[in-house]
Formats: C-alpha cells, structure tokens, sequence
C-alpha cells in the first residue's frame, strides 16, 4: 500500500489572519492524523502576504504539540537561506521535544524574491551551488560527535533527524542518490521532469547509513468533494493562487468564484495545465482514477497531498475523501 503524507501551505486566507491560518493548520493535521497520513509537513516561503509558515522550525512545533502520534516536518527548509549549524539546532530541539516524530525536508531554492534573499542573508555568503556540501555539513552535525570535533551542534548531535532532499529538477534527484537520502519531487507545482528525476534517482541511488534502497515521495495536487461540480468550484481558489504567483502577485487565497474558471483565456489555461498535470480535481471516483494512474505511472512510495481550498470545512472534506481512496486502492 502507498503511503500518503499532506503538505499544507499554511494559507492565509482573504478575510482571515496570521492566528487563523496556524489554527486551520493545527486543525488540519490533527484530522490527518485521525485519518492515517503518515506524515504533515510545512514549507518555508518568505514575503508571501498568504502564507504563514515563514518561522517553519517554530510551526513544526506547534504542529507537532498539538498531534500526539503524526511525523511533522518540513516540506522543506530553504538551506540556502540558514547556516546548517542553526538548522541543526533547531531540528535537534524538535526531535528532543518530540522523539521519533520530526523530518527534515531540505531544498536548494530560496522560496522567495531576490531581495527578501538578500534581507534574510545580510551578509552570509549563502550560495544555491553550496548546497551539497551544506548539506554534508548538516548530516555531520545531526550524527555523533566525532572525537576532537570542534563545533558540536547541542542540541541537534546524535539526534539523527531523517532528512531528505527535495527537488523538483534532476540536481536534487542525483544529491539525493549520491548520499543514499530519500527523495522528495515537487510535481505537485512543477511536474514536468518528474518522471525523469525519478528513474535516475532509483538508477545511481547508493545505499547508505540512512537507507537500504531508494525511497521516493511525489507531490500530487488534490480539490475532492462530494460532487465534480462542487470540487471545480472550490478548485478556483488553487487556479487563481497559481496564475497570480507566476504574474509575480501573490496574494491572501481567494474565495472560490465561479465566474475565476469562466473568465481563464488560452494562455492561463495553457499554464494550469502544465502546473497542474499531477493533480485530480473531483469526486471520489475520479480523485481514486487519477490517483491510481498517478501511481502506477511513478512507483512512488509515498504520495504527499497538496490542496489549497478556501474554506476549512471544505479542505478537510477534501483531505477526508483522499485518505479514504488511498486507503481503498
């Protein structure tokens, strides 16, 4: 049986605020517990008014405080951005709190504009190409202290907190096989070399201290409901999040409207179908259809769920009839 993790943006929605959105998210993950997800991971995204999971090592404990069994991680942390020390820290302190429950999702981009990257660095020579060898250094800094070792991250030493490299390009599928990590692919936003980063993942992938054989998660995008109509409807609040970020104007998430999916021309729709190529907006037969292709097509051990809906009420739902389609393929 495929596992099914969720990944929640932490939405701030139109109308709604900061305290909101972080209770929607503890709300959310203690209904994915209920329901048998194996994992609730949050991202780090900055100078983003809709989203609220900027301080992600902070949400990871609030998350996780309020669940008692869940794994609650990050989906991921921008590593780019932190030096690995802090960062080692930070999920040392998580995994002492909150023992065998906390993951480690690392990526190399910045999650954020060029200026907010420069705000967030001051005057750290972060640098994307870095990336391995920063996360070389944050795996010694989670393993035990070696004797003589200088800097020694307390917490974080020993702690061993799983981590995996995400990706969304082939770079991150090779990293990941190189040092024998799992592997997380963002088709959910950025479809289009998944399948390729997969198979030379599982191809060059050399077992490691970490894991015995490769192990991929795959990003799937879900709007379910109880009728098709209803999860169309909802789902233009995902579209219209979408068009507005690849405009360069971000936003709060916006009430679903009707008139949204009426008034999309060709270029719009052109760019939903590229970003959204792995994902299934419908009712329960047609989520479990797509899903089942899905995972068919990629083999992935573990399908994380993303699914940006307006109202509360209305994602749950959602999130409710994905865990129980999962649970029936």
């Amino acid at each position: 049986m495929t596992r099914y993790a969720m990944l929640d943006l932490c939405s701030i929605r139109e109308g709604g605020g900061i305290a909101d959105a972080l209770a929607n998210s503890v709300s959310l993950a203690q209904h994915a517990e209920k329901w048998g997800y194996s994992r609730f991971w949050l991202a780090e995204h900055h100078n983003f008014a809709g989203i609220a999971s900027a301080a992600t090592s902070l949400v990871i404990g609030h998350v996780a405080a309020a669940t008692q069994s869940i794994r609650v991680g990050a989906g991921g942390i921008m590593l780019p951005n932190h030096a690995p020390l802090v960062i080692a820290e930070q999920f040392g302190t998580l995994e002492a709190l909150y023992p065998r429950r906390i993951d480690l999702g690392l990526g190399r981009a910045p999650g954020t504009d060029q200026m907010t990257v420069n705000a967030l660095r001051r005057n750290l020579d972060g640098d994307v190409n870095q990336f391995p060898r920063d996360v070389v250094e944050l795996l010694g800094f989670l393993d035990e202290p070696k004797p003589g070792q200088a800097v020694v991250a307390t917490p974080g030493a020993g702690s061993k907190v799983p981590v995996w490299i995400l990706g969304s390009s082939l770079f991150g599928a090779q990293l990941a096989a190189s040092l024998g990590l799992p592997f997380g692919f963002a088709s959910h936003f950025a479809p289009a070399q998944l399948n390729e980063a997969v198979q030379l993942y599982r191809h060059r992938f050399s077992p490691s201290r970490f894991l015995d054989e490769p192990y991929v998660m795959a990003g799937f995008n879900v709007i379910a409901a109880d009728t098709t109509n209803e999860a169309d409807y909802l789902a233009s609040s995902m579209r219209r999040a979408f068009v507005n970020l690849r405009r360069g104007q971000p936003g709060k998430l916006q009430p679903p409207s009707a008139e949204f999916n009426q008034s999309l021309g060709p270029a719009d729709k052109a760019l939903l179908s590229q970003i959204m190529a792995c994902s299934a907006v419908g009712d329960r037969d047609t989520v479990a259809a797509k899903l089942q292709a899905f995972i068919d097509d990629t083999g992935a051990n573990e399908i994380i769920f993303a699914g940006q809906i307006f109202d509360h009420e209305a994602r749950l739902r959602s999130f409710e009839i994905v865990a129980q389609v999962m649970a029936s393929l």
